[in-house]
């Protein structure tokens, strides 16, 4: 008994080509496929998601969605799972260096907010106490 695969009928071991005899560029391999989505890191999504917890232990935000594109990715926050995005969080690495690569947008796609920082950028949640006189 051995560990290799079983060869089709009629095939020897010495008839196929052993794939440990291949060797393959990396920098080749990643300029010929493409580019690798964009993805949130692990303290980006953090961030998100504190926000995102609070929100829902005040009864606003019920679903959420994250999306990886070509050129971007997106945290959509839902009120309930079958209507738009009420809100949705952009990294777009493309924009780093202009106007920053995290942006809210709103359901209308308005900017809401948009800045280098993550964390200046989900500010725009919080909540600003205002005094109400009677």
């Amino acid at each position: 008994m051995t560990d290799e695969p079983d060869l089709p009928r009629g095939e020897a071991r010495h008839q196929r080509q052993a794939t440990s005899e291949v060797v393959v560029d990396l920098s080749e391999y990643k300029n010929a496929r493409n580019a690798p989505p964009v993805t949130f890191h692990r303290r980006e999504l953090d961030q998100i998601l504190w926000v995102y917890g609070r929100m829902v232990g005040e009864g606003e935000w019920r679903d959420y969605a994250i999306d990886h594109l070509k050129d971007r990715a997106v945290f959509s926050v839902f009120k309930r799972s079958g209507e738009m995005p009420l809100y949705r969080i952009e990294k777009s690495p493309k924009l780093a260096a202009k106007q920053g690569a995290f942006s809210v947008l709103n359901a209308h796609g308005t900017i809401l907010k948009r800045g280098h920082e993550l964390g200046q950028v989900l500010k725009v949640f919080d909540k600003v106490l205002k005094l109400i006189e009677t």
